[in-house]
């Protein structure tokens, strides 16, 4: 049985927010990851578009979460699912980091604006 302690968890940071991988395949995951991210208060992430589903968990906080151009303003213990191919942004307005709780299939990558696509490490 796989466990992963929290001193093994590795973490990654991109677009001002801090990401804290949990379950990878390089832990043992072979169809999912979970990862906590951590949104600083003021931050706004580029819109993106995934490739896989994810779900996203709010532990802490508050988050404007827009998907597909509509905007939700979500709070703690709320769950936001994004279905593939959903254009994804978000934006910390308050003034307290944002902790969530995220989950997505293993091989997860978005795509932004200009075309870049991204495979984040904590996913893959």
């Amino acid at each position: 049985m796989p466990v992963v302690r929290s001193s093994q968890a590795v973490t990654h940071e991109m677009h001002g927010a801090r990401f804290v991988s949990y379950a990878t395949p390089l832990t043992g995951a072979v169809e999912l990851c979970a990862w906590r991210s951590e949104i600083p208060a003021g931050t706004k992430a580029p819109v993106h578009t995934v490739t896989r589903e994810e779900i996203l968990h709010l532990l802490i906080g508050e988050l404007r979460v827009t998907l597909d151009g509509r905007t939700e303003r979500i709070t703690a213990g709320d769950t936001v699912i994004v279905n593939p191919g959903t254009a994804l942004g978000l934006e910390n307005p308050a003034e307290h980091t944002a902790i969530s709780w995220v989950t997505a299939p293993v091989g997860l990558a978005a795509e932004l604006a200009d075309g870049t696509r991204l495979t984040p490490p904590w996913a893959n």
